[in-house]
């Protein structure tokens, strides 16, 4: 992609605006946590210190509208210390040019390697930042640090308390997650019906499974219906494809296949009313068809061979979800010190050692989130110094703009970077204007900053330039508080946005992170992950009595892991204006599809995994054997741009099929994979 198209394609992206789903409740509950603050200010204090003191409150309540799993005011909390650090630390070095810079340097850095702990670390990192430039204007006094930290800190238990005491949709977020990973199989069901081997993100699924990780304290007071349906939807999912299969399930023509669509409908009908249960918090309600198409008719099972398994633990596995689902929603699961029922998520104590391994696994001259936290810095640094050359009286609006649109890779970056100044040229021009035609007083000008908080909370997921807006506005009527002209608030808030913009900007295409050049890696983990599934799901047919419990899930997690890792790095190299020398997007496109299917094939053979008192298969552990070595040469091969070799396993599944009597399930599905294993050769051609 060439550079004018690449930044044609942020902007365009920057400047979109999507449609959202609104929370009101929320934006109206967030809005009165900063009232609260700035009615504070203006009654006890003075109009400037409303002004500086209202960030705590406002930052707080951005941060609660990220997609975290935690809980809603320990985010609050958490933000609300950290920017009450940062502002103490900014008003004690505030009176020293050389001092402040170098604190400025050495927090920037932090709050960018930050985005390796996660994203909303990362944004939390930016609202630290963001508050120590806001108070170089600021006295510097101790009293007046501790004072104004107090206040910074109260915002945010303000936001805490305001949403302990009127909750809004309780496990909200966990509801939509696991609803979102029903209903996903749902569809994948409805669709395998008119394309039996369609594909599965499995995205959701791992969403559903990062929201039921809790704290021990979350895992007292779950509620039943967000128990059980997760483990049942992950098995599900392979019985589907087992089921939708031509070679496993049912020949593709035929009363066979007619009751294969039948009860994969059923099963959609079912996963969608269990989703509709487990999002709204009430009973499931099943059409009385869905369940009689469930019901094994009376002639007898339609289907025979694996397909007739898999069919009857759909069925079971359909009712033992009704079932789970279909409980109290009012009650809660007891938990034991002994019980193991749920995924552990380390509370926020326990997250520093987390953390801190995070940071140092990016502690790395290639890494991105490294690259990231150095540029930022200098962008802060040369931000601030050409703001107070340039002698604005808010000369820190340049970095400040600069730190919030610059993120890890580049297509954010830019996109980011003109929605921001395109938003704040809106915001501006029309806070503006009514505080020309107007000219409001204190508390009108209050009012209005409220309503801008209010619009940016509630369409905060509508796109950056919407949000930038109304921030714009905000700042603009904030400002009004204190008596600040509004002439002079528009001409510097659009110049310096423009040159924190475009110091971002040419920030990351002096000092780039590109992704297009980790293709191959990627590329080559997620073949090496989707080995080890495959290698783990056929040694549970070689040896069946020495299968571990978790060993076919634990590879499972890897190879999702992998994938996902791909399509990211996928997606940013769509964007980037470098290209791959060894590898078009094209090829990449093939190469991903034969992955996928690759995966999809081993998860067949999982849904028909051996009992431990199984007899062992010798052709199983025999094309194994073949096939450990060849995924390790293979995935070197795809790291260097060297020709795939399949001929070992190959020649190991021919001795097998012409062993093997009775041509089993796991010599049909090896067949399968060593299929998808050459087309992912074929999407590889060897570097010349």
């Amino acid at each position: 992609m060439t550079w004018s198209r690449a930044l044609r394609d942020a902007a365009r992206s920057g400047l979109s605006i999507e449609r959202a789903k609104l929370t009101p409740v929320i934006a109206v509950r967030g809005t009165v946590g900063v009232a609260v603050v700035i009615g504070l200010c203006l009654w006890r204090g003075s109009p400037a210190l409303a002004v500086s003191s209202a960030f705590g409150a406002f930052a707080s309540g951005i941060v609660t509208f990220q997609r975290s799993m935690r809980p809603r005011p320990v985010l609050a909390l958490a933000v609300a210390g950290a920017l009450a650090v940062s502002t103490f630390l900014g008003y004690l070095a505030a009176a020293h040019v050389v001092a402040f810079v170098a604190l400025l340097v050495g927090w920037t850095f932090l709050a960018g390697m930050a985005w390796a702990i996660g994203p909303v670390s990362g944004l939390a990192g930016t609202q630290t930042v963001a508050i120590m430039l806001i108070t170089v204007t600021l006295p510097t006094s101790v009293v007046g640090a501790l004072e104004h930290a107090a206040l910074i800190a109260f915002g945010g238990l303000v936001q805490a308390a305001l949403i302990v005491l009127f909750p809004v949709r309780p496990w909200g977020i966990q509801r939509d997650a696991l609803a979102d990973a029903l209903a996903a199989e749902a569809d994948y069901a409805r669709r395998l019906r008119h394309d039996p081997v369609a594909p599965f993100d499995p995205a959701p699924l791992m969403d559903a499974r990062l929201a039921s990780a809790v704290t021990p304290r979350q895992a007292r007071r779950r509620p039943v219906q967000l128990h059980g349906p997760r483990g049942l939807a992950e098995r599900v999912r392979p019985v589907l494809a087992s089921l939708a299969d031509p070679v496993v399930g049912a020949p593709l023509e035929g009363p066979e296949r007619d009751r294969v669509r039948d009860l994969l409908g059923a099963a959609a009908t079912v996963l969608d009313a269990v989703a509709h249960a487990v999002r709204h918090a009430r009973p499931v309600r099943l059409a009385p068809e869905a369940m009689a198409t469930l019901e094994v008719p009376p002639t007898g099972p339609m289907l025979t061979g694996p397909g007739r398994r898999a069919a009857y633990r759909l069925i079971s596995l359909l009712a033992d979800a009704v079932e789970l689902t279909d409980e109290p929603v009012e009650a809660t699961r007891p938990t034991t010190a002994a019980e193991r029922g749920h995924l552990l998520r380390p509370s926020v104590p326990r997250l520093v050692p987390v953390a801190l391994r995070a940071l140092r696994r990016e502690a790395r001259w290639s890494s991105r989130i490294l690259r990231h936290a150095l540029r930022v810095a200098a962008v802060a640094a040369v931000g601030y110094l050409l703001g107070a050359a340039l002698h604005f009286g808010h000369g820190y609006w340049a970095p400040l703009a600069s730190v919030m649109v610059m993120r890890p890779d580049f297509a954010q970056t830019y996109s980011r970077g003109v929605a921001r100044f395109a938003g704040t040229l809106v915001g501006v021009t029309v806070a503006g204007a009514l505080m020309a035609l107007a000219h409001p007083g204190v508390y009108t000008s209050a009012a209005l900053a409220l309503l801008c908080v209010f619009l940016m909370y509630l369409l905060m997921r509508t796109g950056f330039s919407v949000t930038s807006a109304c921030v714009a506005a905000y700042v603009v009527f904030l400002l009004g508080i204190a008596g600040a002209g509004w002439e002079q608030t528009v001409e510097e808030r659009i110049v310096l946005t423009l040159i924190g913009g475009v110091l971002a900007m040419l920030s990351y295409a002096l000092f780039p992170a590109w992704e297009t050049p980790r293709l191959r890696d990627r590329l080559a983990d997620w073949l090496a992950a989707n080995g080890r599934y495959a290698l783990a799901v056929f040694d549970a047919h070689a040896r069946p009595a020495e299968r571990r419990p978790r060993q076919v899930r634990e590879t499972l997690l890897d190879g999702r892991a992998a994938r996902a890792a791909w399509e990211v790095t996928e997606a940013r190299a769509e964007k980037e204006p470098v290209r791959h020398h060894g590898l078009s997007l094209h090829a990449a496109r093939n190469a991903n599809a034969a992955l996928a299917t690759m995966g999809r094939v081993t998860m067949i053979l999982e849904a028909h995994l051996p009992d431990k008192d199984a007899q062992p298969s010798p052709g199983a552990a025999a094309f194994t054997t073949a096939l450990r070595p060849a995924l390790d040469h293979a995935a070197r091969a795809v790291r260097d741009g060297d020709p795939l070799d399949w001929s070992a396993p190959r020649a190991a599944w021919e001795r097998w099929r012409a062993e093997e009597a009775h041509q089993g399930l796991p010599v049909s599905v090896a067949e399968l994979l060593l299929d998808a294993l050459d087309e992912l050769a074929e999407a590889l051609p060897p570097d010349p």
